[in-house]
């Protein structure tokens, strides 16, 4: 008997950042999204809330135009071959893993663990993969940790975007690309802090301070007044805590934790058509059988 050799698993392309392809109608799809969660984070800065508003309010808005977009960026990429099972598979175990470090640190000055496997992730699986790791990351760490309210899903679109820029980053190898990654990882950690305080701000304080949101000004004198209002609670503290943990992640474990993506992504062949065949037959029991 003769064993039929196994064709070997495609090589993964490493002069490209990330191995899964996206289609334009997942393109589509996230620049949508994009342009709508931006909406929902800066509305307050364009059209004045009524009193008594707060993002209690809108969060399940927010929730329920989230969870669409992320069925649609996976189907668009299922259709188009960009994500299949296998692909599916790694989300659940990269989401998984993230949920699990979050609790680690807990935000404690910063410190949250979670972030630079979102970086890595994306960067190896590409953008819409990316995307999709931070959404489902922050909702499972947010069952663990008891942290489910209003804010939830504005930080679930926040660690989306850190994940879908991931993915975006230009090609780089070697030390290069690890330096590219921990500067990214330490700019995420400021922007994620930029955004979460922003969707909170106009609700945050007062009217009596100069730091507080003012309603039927002008949108740059807003934002003059939200800059010294991160500036001040913020970027100092839980940003910079998380930027350095971040890029300290980065360099420390950055290039083991890529090297065992890719080696995954080689062994599962992700993005290779599935294809079945009859097995052959030796020539000899075949004619002992029509015998």
């Amino acid at each position: 008997m003769t064993a039929t050799a196994r064709p070997a698993p495609p090589a993964v392309d490493r002069s490209r950042p990330s191995v899964l392809p996206m289609a334009l109608r997942t393109r589509v799809a996230l620049v949508l999204a994009s342009v709508a969660g931006l909406a929902m984070f800066a509305w307050p800065l364009v059209i004045n809330p009524p009193a008594g508003f707060s993002h209690s309010q809108d969060a399940p808005f927010v929730f329920a135009l989230i969870l669409p977009v992320l069925v649609a960026v996976v189907l668009a990429e299922m259709t188009s071959r960009g994500m299949d099972t296998k692909a599916l598979a790694m989300l659940g175990v990269l989401s998984a893993i993230g949920a699990a470090l979050r609790p680690l640190g807990a935000g404690t000055g910063g410190i949250e663990l979670v972030f630079f496997l979102l970086v890595l992730g994306g960067r190896v699986y590409g953008p819409a993969f990316g995307f999709v790791l931070g959404s489902t990351t922050l909702f499972a760490s947010a069952l663990i940790t008891g942290g489910v309210g209003p804010w939830l899903p504005f930080q679930m679109l926040a660690s989306s975007w850190v994940g879908l820029l991931a993915g975006c980053l230009p090609r780089a190898r070697g030390r290069a690309e690890i330096a590219l990654l921990a500067a990214y990882a330490a700019f995420s950690a400021y922007l994620y802090g930029f955004l979460v305080n922003l969707w909170g701000w106009p609700f945050a304080l007062g009217g009596d301070t100069q730091l507080s949101y003012e309603a039927g000004a002008s949108v740059l004198d807003n934002l003059h007044r939200f800059f010294l209002y991160t500036l001040a609670t913020s970027t100092w503290g839980w940003d910079t805590g998380r930027a350095i943990t971040n890029t300290a992640a980065v360099l420390l474990v950055g290039p083991a934790v890529l090297a065992t993506l890719r080696r995954a992504t080689r062994k599962a062949a992700f993005g290779a058509p599935v294809t079945f065949a009859h097995p052959e037959v030796p020539a000899a029991l075949d004619h002992e059988d029509r015998s």
